[in-house]
């Protein structure tokens, strides 16, 4: 990629196996485009590496006529979307193997249901890139971009790492984005000292995740007010055991979406 598409800069970059990749990459996309493409490269944590290419390389039985994806899984959206969502990362075999933010397992299916109940979304399924899906005013993205094991966590580090990406991307959606929905506890806590590093006022102490709260970010001289909403995170785990219902989940979107302007 030449200078240009970067930003301009022209210096020596660290690698995509370097840990410093994300942070001096990601500052210097003048382009969600961009931005995606440089994520879908990085590296940086070894360990995520190895079990995303090991899960791409052994595959579940259900799927393996599939060609996995086996990277990176980048935001999903427009880039001139009023309202971001935000999980954790792409599941094993949902984003991992096919490409896209919550495509391709549960999560993503009840996600999508749920939009394209309040008119957010053409279809009620993501299974697939090729699927015909579009979304209306919304963005789909995680604090971290590489499936972990077992679907779990990741480690401080490596969420520290994949955080310059995040920043970029909200910024990148500034112009336009008036409403984050964060889903789970663990965006939660990647989620707002991002939003606190680009310069919108949190309060203090910092809220904990509950659901459906509101945090209403007041506007600053450089950047419009922004409405933050938690939201269970629809894993199979929240959806069996009635933590989360689909209502509850379209009640949170709805109320989203209203404070985003994309419904009357």
């Amino acid at each position: 990629m030449d200078a240009a598409a970067t930003g301009g800069m022209s210096e020596a970059r660290p690698g995509p196996d370097n840990p410093d990749f994300p942070a001096h990459q990601a500052a210097r996309c003048a382009s969600l485009r961009v931005l995606d493409q440089q994520v879908a490269q990085c590296r940086a944590c070894a360990r995520l590496v190895a079990w995303r290419e090991h899960v791409a390389t052994t595959r579940r039985a259900a799927f393996q006529d599939w060609e996995y994806w086996g990277r990176p899984v980048p935001g999903f959206g427009p880039d001139d979307a009023a309202l971001a969502l935000i999980g954790l990362a792409p599941s094993a075999h949902g984003g991992n193997r096919t490409g896209r933010m919550f495509t391709g397992d549960p999560s993503g299916g009840i996600l999508m249901a749920a939009l394209h109940e309040i008119g957010l979304a053409s279809q009620p399924t993501s299974s697939d890139v090729n699927d015909g899906l579009a979304l209306r005013g919304v963005r789909l993205t995680a604090p971290v971009h590489c499936a972990p094991p077992a679907n779990k966590p990741t480690t401080t580090e490596e969420r520290d790492t994949c955080r310059s990406w995040l920043r970029a991307e909200l910024e990148l959606l500034r112009p336009t984005l008036r409403t984050v929905v964060v889903l789970g506890g663990f965006g939660w806590q990647a989620v707002l000292p991002v939003l606190a590093t680009a310069g919108w006022q949190l309060p203090r102490p910092r809220p904990s995740l509950g659901h459906a709260v509101h945090l209403a970010l007041p506007a600053t001289a450089d950047r419009r007010g922004l409405d933050v909403l938690g939201c269970h995170h629809p894993s199979r785990r929240n959806t069996s055991t009635g933590r989360l219902t689909s209502q509850m989940l379209v009640d949170v979107l709805a109320r989203a979406a209203e404070l985003a302007g994309l419904q009357d």
